[in-house]
């Protein structure tokens, strides 16, 4: 997905992980996942740099989809869907 349709997909939940060094963001977007439910689009946004890297590993790990990462302004944006 480019980062137009990523910006434009139905997020279930958002997880603002901002401000906070690894692993915060890898655990709230752990427990963000399960809160939704299977096919639910999660957003995690993070100013870490190593989350771009973990997230998405994590969750192919989980058999979870990474949808894509938006690069903002100082943060970045990741999708995934459950599975």
């Amino acid at each position: 997905m480019d980062q137009d349709e990523l910006k434009k997909l139905q997020v279930h939940k958002s997880v603002d992980a901002r401000g906070t060094a690894c692993p915060g963001p890898l655990l709230a977007a752990k427990k963000a996942m399960g809160e939704i439910n299977p096919g639910e689009v999660l957003e995690i946004l993070s100013s870490d740099q190593g989350t771009k890297r973990d997230v998405p590993k994590w969750a192919q790990k989980k058999g979870h989809e990474y949808l894509g990462t938006v690069e903002e302004s100082g943060y970045f944006t990741i999708y995934m869907k459950k599975r």
